[in-house]
C-alpha cells in the first residue's frame, strides 16, 4: 500500500510508539503499527489513532519501535490518559492468544474489548470515570449469609485450593464433582479466600442463562464481604453496551472483586487476579466459533500459569482433554464422589424401543410406559423433566403425494416447523416464511409434520396428561428480555409440574423439585462423523439426569429414563451406572488407537464461496502450499451443512503430532493463505480453526 493512501505526513514528534489497531486483513498491514507521539506514553495506554480515512482504538504495545529511518509517521490522535494503562500481563495474554489462534494483536483486542469503548473519546470516558466514582453504596449494609457446612470431600478440597494461594504450584485443578455434589460451595469458599488475601476472582460460566442464577448466589454470599458499589460485576454479550463498559472499567480499575462472566470474560482486564474458576469446563460453549476462534477455558489455564494463581476447572463431566491432563499429572484432580444432603444419583432405567409392538407409522416418543411413568410421578406431587434438543415443532413438513419436504431454498437443511406463530424457519440462515396452506409443488392441502421438536412435544404432553402444568424452556420460548428469569422462577417455585426443554435446561439449574427426568431420541449423536460427538452425549446426559434427585426427601427413587434403540451400546452402559471414568477410558483409549486428540493436535482451514468448486480450488492449492513433513493435511470435505445463506462451505483438516510443529506450519501458512486470496477472488471468507471442537 502506498504512503499517499495511508495518509502519511511529515510531522514533528518526539516519541515513537507501537500501537495494536485491528488492520483489515486484506490491507497487508500486519501486526503492530508505529506512530508519532509528543509524549512518552506508558505500554498499555489507550489511544486514538488514523488509519486511512478512519480514527480508530488503539493500544500502546509494550516494545521498542523499531528506527523510523527517515520514514514518515502519523501522530497519535488523542489519548486516555485518565485511564490507568492496561497491565503488562494483560497485553502478554492477548499476545500469546492472539500468536496461538493465529489472528493479529489488534484484531483481537478489538473483539474483546466493551463496543462502547472503542466509540469513546478520551473527555467522554472521563465522564464515565467521573460517574462510576459517585455510584452510591447500598443504604443497608447486608446480613451475613449463613455458610452451610462442607462434606469432607468439599473441605479436602477447598483446603487444596487455599494452599495454591500465593504458592508457585501453577498445576491447575480439575474439580470432579458428580452433579450435586456441591461445586458451587467449593467454588465460594476458594473465592472467600482467594478475595480475603487481596486478589480479585474470575468464575466463567459457558451460557449466558446461567450468569444471573450464579451471580445471585455469589451476590448472597459475598454482598457482606463487599458492600461498596460494582464489587461484583458480570461480563456477557446480554448486558447493554453502556453496563458492559461500565463493569469493563470496574474490573480495570479494581473496583469489582468478583467478575462472573461467559467465555469473553477470560479477556477481562483484573489487575489484580488471584484465582479464576471454570465452571462446567467441558462445555463446548467456552470455544468461540467465529472470528477469533479462541478457547476461554484454555486461554484461563494459560492465564493462571502465566500469573501463577489457582485455576480451578470444574464438571461432573470433564472434558477427555482435562482427564487425560489428570491421568498424566499434568493437572491435580480434586474428587467430589457424593451429592450433599444424602441425596442419590438418579437410577437410570435404559428403555429398549424395540421392545415396543411394531405398528405402523413413526413410533412416538411419547411412549405408554414413559406416559405411566410421568403420571406416577404427578400423582405423587413431583416435578418431571423431559429433555429432547430440538427445538421447534418439527424438523421439516412433509407431503405425501410428491414427496416434497420443507427444505431452505438458501442452506443444504431443511426449514423447522414452528407451530405457534405458523412459520417455517431455517435454523441456519433465519430465512422465515408462513406455513403453506398446500404443498408448493403439487397443490395437496395435505401437508404434515414429520418428527418431533419440544414445541411438539409440549402440545403432545399437554394432551396426553389434561391437568398438568406443562413448561417448554428452549432458545424460541425465551427470546423476550426476562423470559427465561420468569420461567425458571416458575419451576423453583413449584408452578410447572413438567418441564420440557432442550440442552438450555440440563446445565448447572438446582432444580430441587425434579425427580424423574426422561431423554427421548437421543441414539442420533451415537453415529455422527464427529469423533466428539459421543463425548458430547454422554455429558448432556450426565448433566440432564444430574437435574433429578438433587433433593434427599421424596416418596420414591429419583429416576432417569432414556428411550433408545441401541440399549446395549457401551455409551449407555456406562451411562446407567454413572460411570464417567470407564467411559473417558474407553474413549481415550479409541482416541490414542486412532491419534485423535488430545493424542493428536488439530487445526480446519475453512472456506466459503458461491460455489463448492472454487471452495474446494482454495482449499487444493492452500494444500500445496505446506511443506512441514511432520504435518498430515486431510482432501477437502464439504461441511456438514454444506451450503447456508447461499454460500457453499468446504473444510480441510490439518494434523501433527506435536502442538508446537502445528504451531511453527500455521505461522508460515497463514501469512501464504492471505496471499492466496488475492488470487481466489471467488472466496467469500475463510479462517483457520486451532483445536476446533466443532469437525
Amino acid at each position: 500500500m502506498k504512503r499517499a493512501e495511508l495518509g502519511l505526513t511529515d510531522l514533528p514528534y518526539r516519541e515513537v510508539v507501537r500501537v495494536a489497531v485491528d488492520t483489515p486483513q486484506h490491507s497487508g498491514l500486519e501486526g503492530l503499527l508505529d506512530y508519532a507521539s509528543e509524549q512518552a506514553l506508558a505500554p498499555g495506554s489507550l489511544v486514538r489513532v488514523p488509519l486511512g480515512k478512519r480514527e480508530l482504538l488503539g493500544i500502546v504495545w509494550p516494545g521498542t519501535a523499531e528506527p523510523t529511518d527517515g520514514r514518515a509517521l502519523r501522530s497519535v490522535a488523542a489519548v486516555f490518559d485518565t485511564l490507568p494503562p492496561l497491565g503488562a500481563h494483560w497485553c502478554r495474554l492477548l499476545d500469546f492468544a492472539a500468536g496461538y489462534y493465529q489472528r493479529s494483536v489488534g484484531e483481537l483486542a478489538s473483539a474483546v474489548l466493551p463496543p462502547q469503548l472503542r466509540e469513546l473519546s478520551p473527555a467522554q470516558l472521563a465522564a464515565k470515570l467521573r460517574k462510576l466514582a459517585r455510584k452510591p453504596a447500598p443504604a443497608e449494609r447486608p446480613v451475613d449469609p449463613v455458610r452451610p457446612a462442607l462434606a469432607a470431600e468439599q473441605a479436602e478440597a477447598v483446603d487444596r485450593i487455599r494452599a495454591r494461594l500465593g504458592g508457585d504450584d501453577v498445576k491447575p485443578l480439575l474439580l470432579f464433582g458428580v452433579t450435586g455434589s456441591g461445586k458451587t460451595e467449593v467454588y465460594l469458599r476458594a473465592a472467600e479466600a482467594a478475595l480475603a488475601a487481596g486478589g480479585q476472582v474470575l468464575v466463567l460460566v459457558p451460557e449466558i442463562n446461567l450468569t444471573p442464577q450464579l451471580e445471585a448466589r455469589f451476590t448472597e454470599r459475598f454482598a457482606a464481604l463487599l458492600p461498596q458499589p460494582l464489587a461484583i460485576v458480570s461480563l456477557h454479550s446480554a448486558l447493554t453496551p453502556a453496563q458492559r463498559v461500565q463493569n469493563w472499567l470496574a474490573a480495570h480499575l479494581g473496583t469489582a472483586r468478583l467478575v462472573l462472566g461467559t467465555r469473553l470474560a477470560v479477556f477481562a482486564s483484573l489487575p489484580e487476579l488471584g484465582l479464576i474458576v471454570v465452571d462446567e469446563e467441558h462445555d463446548p460453549s467456552y470455544k468461540q466459533q467465529d472470528g477469533a476462534r479462541y478457547s476461554a477455558r484454555d486461554l484461563a489455564v494459560w492465564r493462571g500459569h502465566d500469573l501463577k494463581i489457582p485455576v480451578v476447572l470444574g464438571s461432573a463431566t470433564p472434558s477427555l482433554e482435562s482427564w487425560q491432563h489428570a491421568e498424566s499429572g499434568r493437572y491435580e484432580r480434586l474428587t467430589l464422589a457424593s451429592r450433599i444432603g444424602g441425596g442419590a444419583l438418579p437410577r437410570v432405567k435404559l428403555f429398549d424401543m424395540k421392545s415396543l409392538p411394531s405398528s405402523a407409522g413413526v413410533t412416538t416418543a411419547l411412549t405408554a410406559p414413559l406416559l405411566a411413568a410421568l403420571k406416577e410421578r404427578l400423582a405423587r406431587g413431583e416435578q418431571s423433566l423431559v429433555f429432547l434438543n430440538r427445538r421447534g415443532y418439527a424438523p421439516v413438513l412433509h407431503c405425501g403425494e410428491c414427496q416434497w419436504k420443507s427444505d431452505c431454498p438458501h442452506c443444504s437443511a431443511w426449514r423447522v416447523f414452528h407451530k405457534r406463530d405458523r412459520t417455517l424457519r431455517c435454523h441456519h440462515c433465519g430465512f422465515t416464511e408462513r406455513v403453506p396452506r398446500a404443498c408448493p409443488n403439487c397443490g395437496n392441502v395435505d401437508i404434515a409434520p414429520i418428527g418431533r421438536g419440544t414445541e411438539r412435544l409440549e402440545e403432545q404432553l399437554g394432551e396426553a396428561l389434561p391437568g398438568a402444568r406443562v413448561l417448554r424452556i428452549d432458545a424460541d420460548s425465551t427470546r423476550r428480555k426476562g423470559e427465561l428469569e420468569t420461567q425458571l422462577k416458575a419451576v423453583h417455585d413449584g408452578d410447572v409440574d413438567i418441564l420440557v426443554g432442550t440442552q438450555m435446561i440440563t446445565k448447572g439449574h438446582d432444580f430441587r423439585r425434579i425427580r424423574f427426568v426422561a431423554a427421548v431420541n437421543p441414539d442420533g449423536a451415537l453415529f455422527s462423523s464427529d469423533f466428539r460427538a459421543p463425548e458430547r452425549l454422554f455429558a448432556l446426559l450426565m448433566q440432564a439426569g444430574g437435574r433429578a434427585g438433587r433433593e434427599a426427601s421424596g416418596e420414591g427413587a429419583s429416576e432417569m429414563w432414556v428411550q433408545t434403540w441401541h440399549r446395549d451400546h457401551a455409551l449407555y452402559q456406562a451411562l446407567a451406572r454413572h460411570d464417567y471414568v470407564r467411559f473417558a477410558s474407553d474413549q481415550l483409549a479409541e482416541r490414542r488407537s486412532a491419534s485423535l486428540p488430545p493424542f493428536s493436535h488439530l487445526a480446519l482451514l475453512r472456506a466459503e464461496a458461491r460455489t463448492a468448486d472454487a471452495a474446494k480450488a482454495f482449499l487444493d492449492a492452500a494444500a500445496a502450499l505446506v511443506r512441514h513433513e511432520h504435518v498430515l493435511v486431510y482432501p477437502p470435505v464439504p461441511h456438514a451443512v454444506a451450503r447456508v445463506a447461499d454460500v457453499e462451505r468446504m473444510q480441510m483438516l490439518v494434523e501433527a503430532g506435536q502442538r508446537a510443529r502445528l504451531q511453527a506450519m500455521l505461522r508460515e501458512w497463514v501469512p501464504q493463505l492471505i496471499a492466496l486470496k488475492r488470487e481466489h477472488r471467488a472466496i467469500v471468507r475463510w479462517a483457520v480453526d486451532v483445536d476446533p471442537l466443532a469437525i
